[in-house]
């Protein structure tokens, strides 16, 4: 293999920028299949059901929502919990090969949790293998697998054995769930079961990093673990220097990157984009300043909007029996061009999750006085 090209060049917090909008399909929208772009960005939050939805068509040319359903239905796609132990939405052949790097992050999830401490002592063998064997005859609730698990444990508490199977098992979410225009409570079965096969004995935490860069490079190794979760990875990168080319960013930290990553100009010209809740884009970095300023760190609880590349407004959109409306707060003054950018797009927003038929209003709001406050989290 020829060795990647070594590099001291300093790239600014713009460079970094139009890299992060490059490889993620938000600097001009990808031709190419739900499925393929899902595999590009490795995986897709998921704790918002319908946030992928938004996350795809703001990055593909002609995305439907059934693109996305038919893959969930079809078992082709499936929810879990994996990066960060938050929900994530994966290709299925990605689920069984990524899920096993992620299982000594659960466990000590689990481990320091209130559940955990709930049943230190317990042999958690017997505890996997009853629930298995109790979503072989149907999927189930966490709250369903509690109630039937405490029946065999009654000295133990119903929520804590199910979310200890929630960390030591992979347990994907089956539709409807996840499904568009559908709703229902989380419901579970193994992965296994679901997809027919067994999770890969050899996971490759080499090409977990190496997909990351692809689709979020270039990146510090601070970057690559604060998007997985995962930790000690100094040595995993060093291993890969000759596959990698680096750089520095401004605050003479060093930047590793696929060999054939793109890197556009600066100033290349970013349209406004309406990206959904917890979007991978805004929180795939230790530093996040290349996207957003700290100042609004915690808007990635709801819709964002960037202009020029950088979040600059949150989005919402409100339904009624035959309208639809999107309001819009910028989180500074606007242009006039940049108003008109932006109405444009988000009419075409409102189309794809309103539909045709529906009547369709943007409006955009005075801008926020102070920046977002810290929200109450939610469980998916």
């Amino acid at each position: 293999m020829t060795p990647a090209r070594r590099s001291e060049t300093v790239l600014s917090q713009r460079a970094l920028n139009r890299s992060l909008l490059a490889r993620q399909h938000l600097l001009q929208r990808r031709r190419a299949s739900a499925a393929d772009e899902i595999e590009h960005l490795v995986a897709m939050q998921a704790q918002v059901p319908n946030a992928p939805y938004v996350g795809l068509w703001t990055r593909l040319e002609g995305f439907e929502p059934k693109d996305l359903a038919d893959l969930i239905t079809r078992r082709r796609a499936v929810r879990l919990g994996l990066l960060r132990n938050t929900v994530h939405l994966v290709r299925a052949g990605d689920c069984l090969e990524l899920r096993p790097l992620f299982q000594p992050l659960l466990e000590r999830a689990l481990k320091a949790s209130p559940f955990g401490l709930n049943l230190v002592g317990m042999d958690m063998k017997p505890l996997i293998v009853e629930a298995t064997t109790l979503m072989k005859e149907k999927p189930r609730t966490l709250a369903e697998l509690g109630t039937l698990l405490h029946g065999r444990w009654p000295d133990r508490e119903a929520t804590s054995l199910a979310y200890a199977i929630r960390h030591l098992s992979a347990l994907v979410q089956v539709p409807p769930r996840g499904v568009w225009g559908k709703s229902a409570a989380p419901t579970c079965t193994t992965a296994e079961l679901w997809l027919g096969r067994p999770l890969s004995r050899k996971p490759s935490i080499e090409k977990l990093i190496m997909r990351y860069l692809a689709a979020f490079g270039p990146a510090t190794v601070a970057d690559i673990s604060a998007w997985s979760g995962l930790t000690a990875l100094r040595d995993v990168v060093d291993k890969l220097r000759p596959e990698l080319r680096t750089f520095r960013d401004e605050r003479g930290r060093e930047l590793f990157d696929v060999p054939d990553g793109p890197l556009p100009d600066p100033y290349t010209p970013a349209p406004p984009r309406f990206l959904p809740e917890y979007d991978n884009l805004l929180i795939g970095h230790h530093d996040r300043t290349r996207v957003i300023d700290h100042s609004y760190r915690y808007v990635i609880f709801i819709g964002t909007l960037l202009v020029d590349g950088f979040v600059q407004g949150t989005w919402a959109i409100k339904r009624g029996r035959d309208a639809a409306t999107l309001t819009i707060e910028p989180l500074r003054r606007l242009t006039k061009g940049e108003r008109a950018a932006i109405v444009e797009e988000g009419e075409r927003l409102l189309t794809f999750a309103a539909g045709e038929g529906a009547k369709r209003d943007v409006r955009i709001t005075a801008v926020a006085t102070s920046p977002p406050q810290a929200p109450q989290l939610r469980r998916s």
